[in-house]
């Protein structure tokens, strides 16, 4: 799994040109799930992202966590995460799971967000999204769980 997680003063999904998810104060999640992903790579992703250090303490050091600051969480699903742009100037999406399969683990990322107690909002799978943000700092992150 990939994501780019971005720390936000505020973010919102629109499909349709109406707004579906929106948050304040906490993170952006560009989620995508590639072909060789499964129920592992999620319990490592949700760990990391709640417990990374990147919002800021009283002495202004990025040492606390989404879950010290109780802060929203907005995810939305990109398989463009995936995109091979080795040959030719059309990106392949070989690397990325399937939808269906894709979907399922999307689903289950979100389920042990709200395990954790977090409440997250979300756009909307397999849908065409326009995404409006708030960077804070900025901090933008790029993780991978290969």
């Amino acid at each position: 799994m990939r994501t780019v997680i971005q720390r936000v003063k505020s973010a919102k999904v629109e499909v349709n040109n109406k707004e579906v998810a929106k948050i304040k104060d906490g993170l952006l999640l560009l989620l995508g799930i590639g072909a060789k992903d499964t129920s592992k790579d999620v319990d490592k992703l949700v760990d990391k992202v709640l417990n990374l250090r990147i919002f800021e303490d009283t002495a202004e050091k990025m040492n606390l966590s989404l879950k010290n600051i109780k802060g929203e969480i907005l995810v939305v699903p990109q398989f463009t995460l995936y995109a091979n742009t080795d040959s030719g100037r059309r990106p392949s999406f070989e690397k990325a799971k399937n939808p269906k399969e894709a979907k399922a683990l999307f689903e289950e990322f979100l389920g042990k967000l709200k395990q954790q107690g977090f409440s997250p909002q979300t756009g909307i799978f397999g849908e065409h999204m326009v995404i409006s943000l708030e960077n804070d700092g900025p901090v933008t992150i790029i993780l991978d769980t290969e």
